[in-house]
């Protein structure tokens, strides 16, 4: 029985220490923008697209924005949900920038209002963060362009000046153990930063083993397998900007 529990061990590490070979995200793109989050039946923004991106047909009043993501955000919202509502929310206000900026301030707002609340600092980190790879997005490819238009592109970086990485690293500081939030972290990792990124995605793998749903996202982010053959929803690996892609922390304004 001891010996079969040391090689279960055996096997775990191993396990880890391959997914932490493939430290960067396995698929092409900006990670916070270019990957949908699985968040199995729960409740967020309207999305119709079978894709990452919009498709230029969707129905949702964007003027709801602001109003719909924040209503979404409650303090039982787990973070995965939370990571792909703002996402999306990103994707709709790509041509809406008074939109964009206004939710970002609502949720700047929110890390006053409530300053120990580590949730309203993750929301604000990764939403600042989202915006910075949507507006390199913007301008160094054309994959957002196919996106419902109702004014120019966010060029513009909404989250120029916020360090969203630090708030999402403040965040878990202050919730503690949370395998969602490092899941988080390990995507936002700056380049360069091989052994930070490595200690996120160990504490995101060791919570996994009781969350299914993570587990799942990270075998789509960290995976050989997916690296080898891309799903279709992500973006096309085959058209890589044409300007080499910054990550988090880096990007131009």
């Amino acid at each position: 029985m001891k010996l079969r529990k040391i090689s279960s061990l055996k096997y775990f590490a191993a396990i880890a220490g391959a997914l932490l070979v493939l430290a960067a995200p396995a698929l092409a793109g900006p990670p916070l923008i270019c990957h949908s989050i699985d968040i199995g039946t729960a409740s967020s923004l309207p999305w119709t697209s079978p894709g990452w991106n919009l498709t230029g047909q969707e129905t949702y009043d964007a003027n709801h924005l602001v109003t719909d993501t924040l209503a979404l955000l409650t303090a039982n919202t787990p973070v995965l949900v939370r990571m792909e509502t703002l996402r999306r929310a990103t994707l709709y206000a790509q041509h809406r920038t008074a939109t964009a900026k206004e939710l970002l301030a609502r949720l700047d707002s929110r890390t006053h209002d409530y300053p120990r609340d580590a949730l309203a600092a993750f929301d604000f980190g990764y939403l600042a963060e989202s915006y910075k790879q949507a507006s390199w997005l913007a301008q160094h490819t054309n994959w957002l362009k196919s996106s419902a238009a109702a004014g120019p592109e966010m060029k513009a970086n909404p989250g120029l000046g916020v360090d969203g990485f630090a708030w999402v690293k403040k965040a878990i500081s202050m919730r503690g153990q949370d395998a969602e939030m490092e899941f988080a972290a390990a995507l936002m990792t700056p380049e360069g930063s091989q052994k930070e990124h490595n200690e996120h995605l160990q504490k995101a793998m060791a919570g996994a083993k009781n969350d299914p749903l993570l587990a799942r996202n990270i075998a789509k982010r960290f995976s050989k397998e997916v690296a080898m053959a891309p799903s279709p929803s992500t973006c096309p690996v085959t058209r890589a900007p044409t300007s080499k892609f910054v990550p988090p922390a880096r990007y131009p304004s």
